[in-house]
């Protein structure tokens, strides 16, 4: 018996997807290539909000097209963002395997990492096909290496392995908020305050999508707790409600004479 697939959001008609996963697409019929594309789509559009029902998009492209290396991707990527990380490898490995690329071996260090595998995460890292990506994978994985290197207890290495060209040339590029938040961890890490507020406010600065919490980061290092900012409010209505009856009386005469 055939499972029952999940509704394709109002919208969504799979147009969404560029044009290299279109071409992998066109293995399948029309009919299915339509659909599977479809899935795909309403699992990028749902990730945040909704990752349960992203989640059923995901594994029902992945059953009606299960060597297709986007659809597999598309699952890993799910699964990544779940914190399902053992399950999110075998799919990367799988789209890995299938289409001969190696842009997923940063999620796949991350995921590494997840999962506790600080040495197999470096590792992986330092294999030859990491060393051939192109520039803005490279710098995703130089990213999540920094972080494998905080979780040892090596906040100066962390440092050092974000002290790569594309830092002086952040411009607006796709990851521009990123690298400029992991170097704002990781400075905070060797105890530089200073320069990790800094840089945080970079991030901020370029961070256009809120893909980090660097304003929240940012209070924090100023001393500013959300808490204390709501209770002040809470004062200033008080303040308003609470006036005497004596300065009520008076406010009134003032008005009853204008």
């Amino acid at each position: 018996m055939r499972r029952k697939e999940p509704e394709i959001p109002e919208g969504i008609t799979g147009k969404e997807l560029d044009r290299a996963v279109w071409h992998q697409l066109r293995t399948l019929t029309k009919e299915n290539a339509e659909g599977v594309a479809q899935h795909l789509a309403a699992a990028a559009m749902l990730l945040e909000d909704e990752p349960d029902l992203a989640l059923d998009h995901a594994q029902t492209a992945v059953r009606r097209a299960g060597r297709v290396p986007a659809a597999r991707e598309a699952l890993g990527l799910v699964l990544y963002r779940r914190g399902e990380f053992s399950d999110a490898l075998r799919e990367f490995r799988t789209a890995r395997r299938l289409s001969g690329s190696d842009h997923l071996l940063p999620y796949m260090v991350d995921a590494e990492r997840g999962l506790g595998r600080l040495e197999r995460a470096l590792e992986l890292a330092s294999s030859p096909e990491a060393k051939r990506l192109p520039e803005a994978d490279n710098i995703e994985l130089a990213i999540v290496v920094s972080g494998v290197r905080r979780d040892l207890g090596q906040p100066e290495a962390a440092l050092m392995g974000l002290r790569i060209p594309a830092l002086n040339k952040l411009g607006r590029q796709p990851w521009a908020a990123r690298l400029s938040y992991a170097y704002a961890e990781a400075l905070l890490a060797t105890g530089d305050e200073d320069g990790a507020h800094e840089w945080f406010s970079k991030a901020l600065t370029l961070d256009a999508q809120q893909e980090t919490d660097a304003a929240e980061r940012i209070a924090e290092l100023e001393g500013v707790v959300l808490e204390d900012l709501l209770e002040g409010e809470d004062d200033i209505e008080l303040g308003d409600e609470d006036l005497s009856e004596d300065e009520t009386a008076a406010t009134g005469g003032d008005d009853q004479q204008a």
